[in-house]
């Protein structure tokens, strides 16, 4: 088999499992608390401040998503897990500024929970474990829409990059935006980011005083994560009010 071949054949395979490898994340905090050279904070001040960059930076990869699912068109962005669907080729909103938008708020949603715990060698691990692993779904995907759309996807990938925002070039998406898309879709990514948020939380004050300090701020978190995503689920297989026609 060709290596071209081989790339897509893999990312397809990757692309089906992709919802699993955060899982890997809580094994990368406890890691990262065993081994030497985190960045110690003693000052509650400064502890707080930091824990809260941390969780702008998870908010921020759940805004990205948010952003693209609510202008999302019908048949594109999806969380399919039997393959390649794209009904369109979408060049607007975000995807008018990058590639994989998506993957893009999938990395910050990564990033904030593991940097509670201050490992720069384990943030640099993640960052080099998520690119090889979504570099072959990236990859895949790419080979589909080329040959599903073509020039106009060539076109369109010569000039937007794969994952760092060319914001200079940013076209407004056509469609409006539609929140109950967004309801629909993305409840369980945020109960993951708030339940990755105090996870490393308690990991670090572990790491840090010796026994399990659960405080207020980890457990607000982890609540409202968890009460948004079982409204929203309950909602979503009970009635049909999340349903938006054509998206």
């Amino acid at each position: 088999m060709a290596l071209r071949e081989e790339w897509e054949r893999s990312g397809e395979l990757l692309f089906r499992w992709r919802s699993y490898p955060p899982l890997l994340l809580a094994l990368l905090v406890i890691m990262a608390v065993v081994l030497p050279a985190r960045i110690e904070l003693r000052d509650p001040t400064m502890h707080r401040i930091w824990e809260t960059i941390c969780l702008v930076i998870g908010l921020a990869g759940v805004a990205i998503r948010s952003h693209v699912i609510g202008y999302a068109p019908q048949g594109t962005s999806g969380r399919n897990t039997h393959g390649q669907v794209a009904e369109t080729c979408n060049q607007t909103g975000f995807y008018s500024v990058v590639r994989h938008p998506l993957y893009l708020g999938n990395l910050l949603m990564w990033l904030g929970p593991l940097m509670v715990v201050r490992s720069p060698w384990a943030t640099l691990v993640m960052l080099l474990a998520f690119w090889l692993y979504y570099e072959r779904i990236m990859y895949a995907e790419e080979e589909f829409l080329r040959r599903t759309f073509g020039e106009s996807y060539s076109a369109w990938a010569a000039r937007t990059p794969a994952m760092v925002p060319r914001l200079s070039q940013w076209c407004a998406s056509t469609l409006p935006f539609s929140l109950r898309n967004v309801l629909k879709r993305e409840y369980s990514g945020l109960l993951g980011l708030a339940a990755g948020l105090a996870f490393a939380d308690w990991v670090d004050d572990y790491a840090s005083f010796g026994r399990l300090m659960p405080d207020a701020d980890s457990l607000i978190v982890l609540a409202v994560g968890l009460a948004i995503y079982l409204s929203l689920r309950t909602i979503k297989k009970m009635t049909t009010v999340l349903e938006v026609a054509g998206r």
